[in-house]
């Protein structure tokens, strides 16, 4: 057994679990998703039975059935004297499945590979002498690929020396690294809600109490929790996506910048800015960077994951000089170093990289319209964002039934993530993320198995969770 989760925690990470009867159902469907969203590990420990059902203010005999039913569906074992333990996914419930079992994933909202990419590493394997010739990685990236990186901050208004950049694994790992050397245990980190669910298991991970910041498609970030929370709390760092916002798709204002920019200095706050997304514009346009470039206090993410190839794992950090030192000296307990390969590729790719971008938009951008049309016609209740840019939509249901709407569509072949994932502290149950990185067709199809998975869900669910949705349609 690898860990245990209390009963408050599960309680806090199921949100609004009971969307329809019986309740012992709902209650392990809300299980059943934290387990294939990996949110519960396997071989964790459940609570008990008395402790859950207090937790949750339901009777003893409801939880009892829930695990029976979990035990049924292999998603957890029980022992006398022992409790309930979560179990590894079979194949058939593993939440990444490969194309030939039918499946269409929408979890990751990742395009496919820019179509120049395998060119790009044919010539490069046919240099692979000179490759094989340097030592294989170094822990603060190559030069020339972190000159070209640096010349891009220029370009943008943000003047960046080579010394400014560290290449690492991803932008995943960047998060990781900058974690594990900035912050303590119960240092608090101000985060915006929904968020990128990964970076926030990160900062928790590196001892983090996160204090979440409202985002929303209409009105972008709630400025006033923003203030208050810098002010209240003297975060130790801020981790915000200014641009094309996972999963909302909402870009800051100038004035949105200069604000959040202001409570941060006035306490003392590094924020992290993870522009992964960035440069993945259809029609917003430029804005400005609106963060200075020489504040000490500004770090920024990037990496190739969404704009080339979610399988070439470069990313990079930009920041002073200092930090990256110091990024530099701790950098080794985590990873040693960027492999060479892989840099050389980003280096080239970079180097001509404004026909990738607006390559990526016209993919990105028949992707967006095709869902948007799709869902305007077959589910016209759903209310639906405009993206500027980005990689998904945060459609917003006419009932709070995101998670049994998620593992109605997974019975009938289609994987997304539903709302509460991307919660800081509950909540979401009437969001879903749909990206629009897949092809048009299968977005297309996606939303014809939603539309029957939605009646089937609406049919089930307890008249309480529809009591406004005449009024709706």
């Amino acid at each position: 057994m690898d860990s245990r989760i209390s009963a408050r925690a599960l309680t806090a990470a199921l949100g609004g679990w009971r969307t329809r009867e019986p309740a012992y159902e709902a209650l392990a469907d809300g299980i059943r998703l934290l387990c294939l969203d990996n949110r519960l590990a396997p071989r964790t420990a459940l609570p008990a039975e008395r402790e859950l059902a207090h937790a949750l203010s339901v009777s003893r005999s409801t939880v009892a059935a829930a695990y029976r039913s979990l035990r049924d569906s292999e998603h957890i074992a029980s022992l006398r004297g022992s409790g309930s333990v979560t179990l590894p996914l079979r194949r058939r419930d593993a939440s990444r499945l490969d194309a030939v079992d039918g499946m269409i994933d929408l979890q990751q909202a990742t395009p496919p590979a820019w179509p120049g990419l395998a060119g790009v590493i044919s010539d490069l394997a046919s240099q692979s002498a000179a490759l094989v010739a340097r030592v294989g990685y170094d822990v603060l990236g190559r030069a020339d690929l972190r000159e070209i990186i640096a010349q891009r901050y220029t370009d943008r208004g943000i003047v960046t020396s080579p010394a400014e950049v560290l290449v690492t694994t991803g932008a995943q790992s960047a998060i990781h690294l900058l974690g594990s050397l900035l912050l303590g245990r119960g240092d608090r980190v101000v985060i915006e809600t929904p968020t990128y669910p990964h970076a926030a298991e990160s900062l928790r991970r590196a001892g983090a109490r996160l204090v979440g910041v409202p985002v929303t498609v209409d009105d972008g970030w709630d400025l006033d929790r923003a203030e208050q929370a810098f002010a209240r709390t003297l975060p130790v760092l801020a981790y915000l996506m200014p641009d094309f916002h996972n999963p909302t798709g909402r870009s800051m204002s100038e004035i949105e910048r200069a604000t959040i920019l202001s409570a941060a200095e006035r306490s003392g706050s590094v924020l992290i800015l993870d522009e992964t997304t960035a440069e993945l514009d259809i029609d917003r346009g430029p804005l400005d960077p609106g963060f200075p470039g020489d504040s000490e206090a500004v770090v920024r993410i990037g990496s190739l994951g969404k704009t080339v190839w979610g399988g070439l794992r470069v990313g990079w950090i930009r920041a002073h000089s200092d930090l990256i030192r110091r990024l530099v000296a701790v950098r080794p307990a985590h990873d040693l170093g960027t492999p060479e390969f892989e840099q050389a590729v980003a280096a080239s790719v970079l180097a001509d990289f404004d026909p990738v971008v607006a390559q990526r938009g016209d993919l990105l951008r028949s992707g967006r319209d095709r869902l948007a049309a799709a869902i305007a016609a077959r589910l016209p209740e759903w209310t639906v964002p405009r993206a500027r840019g980005g990689v998904s939509l945060w459609i917003e249901l006419d009932a709070p039934l995101s998670t049994p709407l998620v593992l109605e569509a997974r019975s009938r072949g289609i994987l997304l993530t539903a709302g509460p994932r991307f919660a800081v502290a509950g909540g979401y149950d009437r969001h879903l993320r749909i990206p629009f990185t897949a092809p048009p067709d299968d977005l297309e199809y996606t939303i014809d198995v939603l539309a029957q998975s939605w009646r089937h869900v609406r049919e089930g669910a307890p008249a309480r969770y529809l009591e406004t949705l005449d009024a709706v349609v």
